[in-house]
């Protein structure tokens, strides 16, 4: 699922508009992303946590010439499933395929 197809299924689950759903979903996305900036992350209950994780320097390959490359070290978001998003899945991955 795409941006779109989830501004989709938002206007349809909340039966309003395609325009107020893209707000609703531009919201959260920004806030979940102030959220990870700005503290130490956001937690959803029932859904998961993000978190903003360090990584470390580090020496690559560059895969077209196989030279080394230096990484800086860097910021990224980590995710954590929520226990209830763990066990959704599996629910799903149990349905018989056919």
């Amino acid at each position: 699922m795409n941006k779109g197809q989830l501004i989709e299924a938002v206007a349809s689950e909340l039966g309003t508009s395609r325009t107020q759903a893209a707000k609703a979903v531009d919201a959260v996305l920004r806030c979940i992303q102030r959220g990870v900036r700005d503290s130490d992350g956001v937690t959803i209950t029932g859904f998961g946590t993000f978190q903003k994780k360090s990584r470390a320097g580090r020496t690559v390959r560059n895969p077209a010439t196989g030279s080394p490359m230096v990484l800086e070290p860097s910021m990224t978001v980590g995710f954590r499933p929520s226990q209830a998003l763990k066990d959704a899945l599996a629910e799903t991955a149990a349905l018989p395929r056919g």
